[in-house]
């Protein structure tokens, strides 16, 4: 189906566009019949699913390919615990379709509005030491490239494309179908705790041995939120929390009343120190048992904007007290907290984890507060430390200083020029990122 272009604007605000048309196709032919007309007639066209990165990836230009459409399991290989999904399929419904299979995703960020396709092609990752990002967990991609010839990459089809086309920002082709390789279905064991923040960082060794850790720092407070998750078999007991509680901390109190306090320290700055010292003590300290999706992701309904580096694990600590002596420094009243996890290295040839075990470090700032000279300065100490930028979010970085960051940089450009020599999928950002 095809209707005229509108405005399209992502989740955070920060990108709007008036593509010519937007297409809603009901199945992999006509995905290959928009791509093909798009380049006869020159145009560029951007597949877009949920609209939840931060920074112009999937900013459309001249059409715009909606795939909410196609959703869904395509196929099941229970033996070897392989689930193929259509590519719009939301990180939401993943639980549901693979629940009858007794399966799970093997990790999941602390989102789960995106699109599968969209996830992996940012480079979407959750947390744990041991786990990679959610691009690692696929062992095959269908898609369609810049002439409309349908293109599979798996372990029996082109398998030395798997590492650029499974994480590739979009660049290479409109994906419409993913084959994830799961795990059986697993519970966690959630222990969410406040604590100084220099104790965390003095026991970072043995919080980041858990098999999933992070922690939430409130600046201008000495008080880091931890979350420690274990995971236990399905057959384990579950405690989820009451219904009541997970309202009252999830919607209540981290969304409701943290969008007022947010809101009014954007007007007042001075309102924001005592709410992050009332944060930082009362977020955050509860344990419970549920299922691993519901324990991973968290509904977050206060709009804001994102910026997120890698930097080499063995960094964490050092990044951490650079940057508290930097918002310290500048005097800056941050209303929303640093996120820091750790992942694993994989083998994706664009991913922040590319060879290397990684800590990310993301901020953020209140949608309505311009972040320029917050992220400019965290940009400069986390690119001092070879730090690599979430696709997915802010930062300004171009084609020349991230082939310093990614040594397969040149052999993903060798892809695309494959796949899609007339840069069909190509818009501001790609121009930006990859060069032309």
């Amino acid at each position: 189906m095809t209707r005229p272009g509108g405005t399209w604007r992502n989740w955070a605000r920060t990108h709007s566009a008036r593509p010519a048309r937007v297409e809603y196709p009901a199945d992999v032919a006509a995905v290959r019949r928009a791509v093909t007309a798009a380049a006869a007639r020159s145009l560029r066209l951007k597949a877009v699913g949920s609209g939840h990165s931060f920074s112009g990836i999937a900013v459309p230009q001249d059409v715009l390919v909606d795939l909410s459409d196609l959703r869904g399991i395509v196929a099941v290989d229970i033996e070897r615990a392989r689930v193929t999904v259509r590519a719009g399929t939301r990180l939401w419904e993943m639980p549901r379709l693979l629940a009858p299979y007794g399966l799970a995703m093997q990790n999941l960020g602390d989102i789960d509005r995106q699109t599968v396709a969209g996830a992996i092609s940012t480079g979407t990752h959750g947390t744990g030491a041991r786990f990679p990002g959610l691009s690692a967990q696929v062992v095959g991609v269908t898609l369609v490239a810049g002439d409309g010839a349908l293109v599979t990459v798996d372990e029996d089809n082109e398998p030395e494309l798997l590492p650029a086309v499974a994480l590739g920002l979009g660049a290479l082709g409109v994906i419409v179908e993913v084959t994830l390789q799961c795990v059986p279905a697993f519970l966690l064991e959630a222990v969410e705790r406040p604590e100084p923040v220099a104790e965390t960082l003095a026991g970072i060794a043995a919080h980041t041995a858990a098999d999933h850790f992070e922690f939430y720092w409130f600046p201008g407070t000495d008080v880091a939120v931890t979350k420690t998750n274990t995971r236990l078999p399905e057959r384990a007991v579950r405690r989820p929390l009451p219904r009541v509680r997970r309202f009252v901390d999830e919607s209540l109190m981290a969304n409701g009343v943290y969008r007022v306090t947010c809101a009014a320290g954007a007007v007042v700055p001075a309102a924001i120190p005592p709410v992050s010292r009332l944060a930082g003590r009362t977020f955050g300290n509860r344990t419970y048992t549920d299922h691993s999706a519901r324990v991973f992701t968290q509904h977050r309904s206060v709009r804001f904007r994102e910026m997120e580096y890698a930097v080499p694990a063995e960094r964490l600590v050092i990044v951490m007290r650079q940057l508290q002596d930097l918002i310290l420094e500048r005097g800056w009243r941050i209303s929303f907290p640093v996120e820091v996890r750790v992942a694993a290295a994989d083998d994706r040839w664009l991913s922040t984890a590319y060879e290397r075990d990684s800590a990310y470090f993301a901020v953020h700032r209140y949608w309505r507060e311009d972040p320029a000279e917050y992220f400019e300065a965290v940009e400069e100490l986390m690119t001092a430390h070879a730090g690599r930028p979430h696709w997915g979010k802010e930062h300004d970085l171009d084609a020349d200083a991230l082939r310093e960051r990614y040594p397969r940089f040149d052999d993903f450009a060798a892809a695309r020029d494959r796949l899609d020599p007339a840069r069909v999928f190509a818009n501001a950002y790609l121009d930006r990122v990859l060069g032309g």
